[in-house]
């Protein structure tokens, strides 16, 4: 009992040493405007969106053995916002 009491009154001490948390300051909308064009995809680095996907696995092969190419199958299991 005594352990208990003793390591809640440290954690309690701990939380009360932790400086408070303060919210950032607002950034301009010219200093957002940059950030936003750096983190964002531009052209040259969608090239994947070009590619005309197929969503059915039968359509794609048919389509791949008629003009001799191979298939590159992208798929994944799990929950689809990768929640396990």
């Amino acid at each position: 009992m005594f352990r208990t009491r003793l390591t809640l009154a440290v954690g309690a001490l701990v939380c009360l040493a932790l400086p408070v948390a303060r919210p950032a300051p607002p950034i301009a909308v010219n200093q957002f405007l940059e950030l936003q064009a750096l983190v964002k995809p531009n052209k040259s680095e969608d090239k994947w969106a070009e590619i005309p996907w197929q969503a059915s696995l039968w359509e794609a092969r048919k389509q791949a053995a008629a003009q001799g190419k191979p298939i590159l199958l992208w798929e994944m299991d799990g929950h689809p916002l990768g929640c396990t």
